[in-house]
């Protein structure tokens, strides 16, 4: 059984092994959180994979306190006031990223935001000081499935998915944090949860700008996937590249482009894929190219979710 007690022992071991790239359960104040180092392109794409997550939704990523945050992001005067106010806490903030931000593109949906929270309880912030880094940590359950609020609800769903899942009782607010843009010129609210908007309208003297779902572009935990959309023209099922395309292929049968190639996974491992997707849309993007080659991806596991991005990366 994966439930241990969050005792010392139990926080450095689940610690080491977030730092091995392995995924671990643990509480904070608003639900049970499945965990995995942040800056660990595979260990997130293996976050998807536990959950079943259609998507690539950005993911949250837990940091240890404001000074830390500030490392990842800018912290603009809105965006330090309500950290001042509400962190630790059920908030959530979508702040622009520095410039040398580690998080994994991953976890962001490829944006140039991330969504951070400094949790208050105190087993997730031992883990975040005792892992030495951001943490990024969907709700502990199965894509669609209710918010886990104690490690038996945890153990139900991901089990046979974590390598621990550390037990402290059930959650104190049982819903999700609330979610806050502070990216742009008004403070816009993303998702309700934990922190009511009467208290961050109190603290901002403002009202919170209203914000329209958009399918193509949403920027936050709990809306629909957000994604890069590279510059170039995507192309998918190609089997080769064309002259003057980049080549973006997966698995051992890729054919050589004379043109910038990067082969997803050579091996043909999805969760390898995830983990290198954003990173190599990027790199095949800068390259020149107008336009960039994908050769088909299996539409099983992993699979489902990088053709979902894919897909919607070739829209125009």
């Amino acid at each position: 059984m994966p439930i241990r007690p969050a005792t010392t022992d139990a926080i450095a071991d689940a610690a080491a092994a977030l730092r091995e790239g392995r995924l671990v359960a643990f509480p904070t104040e608003t639900v049970y959180g499945l965990g995995a180092d942040a800056t660990n392109a595979r260990a997130v794409a293996a976050i998807f994979e536990a959950k079943g997550r259609p998507r690539f939704n950005p993911l949250i990523a837990h940091v240890a306190d404001a000074e830390d945050a500030a490392r990842f992001a800018v912290m603009e005067p809105a965006a330090r006031a309500l950290a001042e106010a509400f962190w630790p806490g059920a908030l959530t903030l979508v702040l622009k990223k520095q410039p040398d931000c580690p998080i994994a593109d991953l976890a962001t949906a490829g944006l140039d935001t991330v969504a951070l929270r400094v949790p208050s309880h105190p087993i997730a912030r031992a883990l975040i000081r005792a892992a030495g880094r951001p943490i990024a940590a969907p709700s502990a359950n199965r894509s669609g499935h209710v918010s886990p609020t104690t490690a038996a609800h945890v153990e139900a769903d991901l089990g046979d998915k974590v390598v621990m899942i550390l037990d402290d009782g059930p959650c104190a607010i049982g819903v999700e944090s609330t979610v806050v843009d502070v990216s742009g010129p008004e403070p816009m609210l993303l998702r309700a949860g934990g922190v009511t908007r009467a208290a961050i309208e109190a603290v901002l003297r403002a009202p919170l700008a209203a914000h329209l779902d958009d399918n193509d572009r949403p920027v936050s935990p709990g809306q629909l996937a957000s994604h890069y959309a590279p510059r170039a023209t995507v192309r998918l099922d190609a089997a080769t590249a064309r002259p003057g395309e980049a080549f973006l292929a997966f698995g051992p049968n890729a054919t050589k482009s004379d043109g910038p190639m990067i082969n997803l996974s050579p091996s043909g491992d999805l969760i390898e894929a995830a983990a290198n997707l954003f990173a190599a849309l990027r790199a095949l993007d800068a390259s020149g190219t107008t336009t960039i080659a994908v050769m088909p991806i299996p539409e099983t596991g992993l699979g489902e979710a990088i053709n979902d991005r894919l897909r919607r990366a070739a829209v125009r």
